[in-house]
């Protein structure tokens, strides 16, 4: 008589790996979502794994002293000096920020000969937005006769457009090279390229007025501020340029030197005096992509974050090594010091208490 085989069981040895395989299944789909949702705060984390740094500037010493002159302050940076100061142009796309614009042509305005700026109807992004500095003309008064100025009419940019904020950006720098040729500029003046929140000190501009031998391109190193100058950040701040001006100058605000000059200033990023502000540039710019929810442009959250020196954006530093990355992590430290800043707004502290040590509190 034949004997009966044991009978392998089938359903238990399915039923293993079915069991093995649901929480895997959970796992691989959370990790996915997770990833999608925080693709942009991951790739920062790993960006010195990927990413590398920029070469380095060439560092150009910043002397100064109250008591020397000309002649002593420009060979101790190794130029000569000329007979006569050179003309210094400054040249600007404007958004909206008004108050520290203020604030810087006051600073800039007896050293420059004219100050063209140029001004859009519409955002980088397309958002239709006022002429908020031909609004304010009269608040610019004291410096008329050096504004060179000129508004640049573009459309919106609707869902179907093919065209990104960078390249729209791209057109309004186009638009400023030829306002600067039509300021009465010439060959050998200086030009200042910097964005309306970066203001090169007076110290800066006397040694590009009268030294003889600077370079014909180089950076302006700022020094970073965020939110007010209760928050400073770091020396990082390059994209500011001074050129010998040319035929083929043209209007950038990127890397075009190797060289750069040391502390030669002030970059005070969204430095609003309203939380409206502060929401329309997060919304306007050419990072507005970084506005990842509509809880981000929620007053009270910006308020918050402007008085603990958090990122608006809820990012991560953008730093290319592990060490910078974890040092800047968290919040900005305080500074209680208002020493070394554009004296146009130490004169007038009382205007511009928001911009001051102690005066995080913005109006809506």
């Amino acid at each position: 008589m034949a004997r009966d085989l044991p009978r392998t069981p089938f359903t238990r040895r399915r039923i293993l790996p079915f069991k093995f395989l649901i929480p895997f299944v959970l796992v691989f789909s959370v990790s996915i979502i997770a990833v999608t949702q925080h693709f942009q705060s991951i790739s920062y984390f790993l960006r010195p794994l990927w990413d590398n740094p920029p070469a380095p500037f060439t560092r150009i010493p910043h002397y100064y002293a109250p008591n020397a002159s000309m002649p002593e302050l420009c060979k101790l940076h190794g130029w000569g000096i000329l007979p006569s100061p050179r003309r210094v142009f400054d040249a600007i796309l404007f958004n909206n920020e008004v108050d520290i614009l203020e604030i810087r042509y006051h600073e800039l305005l007896p050293f420059v000969e004219k100050f063209v700026i140029l001004e859009a109807n519409a955002t980088f992004t397309g958002i239709p937005k006022s002429l908020t500095f031909h609004d304010n003309l009269s608040r610019f008064a004291f410096a008329g006769s050096k504004i060179v100025y000129e508004m640049l009419s573009i459309g919106d940019l609707d869902a179907g457009s093919k065209r990104r904020p960078f390249d729209v950006e791209a057109d309004h720098r186009r638009a400023l090279n030829k306002l600067i040729r039509r300021s009465g500029i010439a060959v050998g003046d200086v030009l200042i390229m910097a964005d309306a929140d970066e203001i090169p000190s007076p110290e800066t501009l006397q040694l590009l007025r009268w030294c003889d031998g600077i370079p014909p391109v180089m950076h302006l190193e700022l020094q970073n501020y965020m939110y007010s100058f209760e928050f400073p950040v770091d020396y990082n701040s390059w994209r500011a340029t001074a050129h010998l001006f040319t035929e083929r100058t043209g209007y950038r605000h990127s890397r075009q030197s190797n060289l750069i000059l040391a502390d030669s200033g002030w970059h005070c990023s969204f430095c609003f005096r309203y939380i409206k502000e502060f929401a329309f540039k997060m919304k306007a710019y050419s990072h507005a992509d970084r506005v990842k929810r509509q809880s981000f442009l929620n007053p009270d959250r910006i308020q918050k974050i402007i008085c603990n020196g958090e990122d608006l954006f809820d990012m991560l530093p953008e730093e290319y090594t592990f060490r910078d990355l974890f040092r800047k992590m968290g919040p900005i430290p305080k500074s209680a010091s208002a020493m070394h800043l554009p004296s146009y707004l130490i004169k007038n502290a009382d205007r511009f208490k928001f911009l001051l040590p102690g005066g995080c509190l913005r109006s809506g």
